[in-house]
């Protein structure tokens, strides 16, 4: 699936049920693992699971499979991996903790990849 069109699938079941202050980050130069985050808030755990439930159902009558899902009914912040995007579904409590925006706005992005130094300290590791 494209991603404009993964992208406004997962917009599309965020704003259905009302997800609060949704964000996107480009972070396709950051990483390897996925080129969108969007982070959205909940009102509540049950809404939190809601939200996260609704873009499951819509990803896959859209044919695609998540990869995987974190958290659960009484989370605080629900993990949804659509592969090319990745969804963080919080309570605005768990948002400000973690503050996701600026931890990825100030990581590095000229060519640092947090992917291939872990890769060097797996390396580094089955050598020991």
């Amino acid at each position: 699936m494209h991603i404009d069109t993964l992208k406004s699938l997962a917009l599309d079941a965020l704003e259905e049920l009302k997800a609060r202050d949704i964000s996107q980050l480009d972070v396709s130069s950051l990483t390897e693992v996925t080129d969108l985050m969007l982070i959205a808030s909940g009102t509540s755990t049950r809404h939190v699971a809601a939200l996260a439930q609704n873009l499951v159902e819509k990803a896959k009558a859209a044919g695609l499979q998540p990869r995987g899902v974190e958290g659960g009914d009484n989370a605080d912040w629900v993990l949804v991996d659509l592969g090319d995007i990745v969804v963080h579904i919080m309570l605005p409590e768990a948002r400000t903790l973690y503050d996701l925006e600026r931890l990825w706005s100030d990581l590095p992005s000229d060519g640092f990849k947090p992917d291939a130094s872990f890769e060097h300290f797996e390396e580094r590791a089955r050598m020991s």
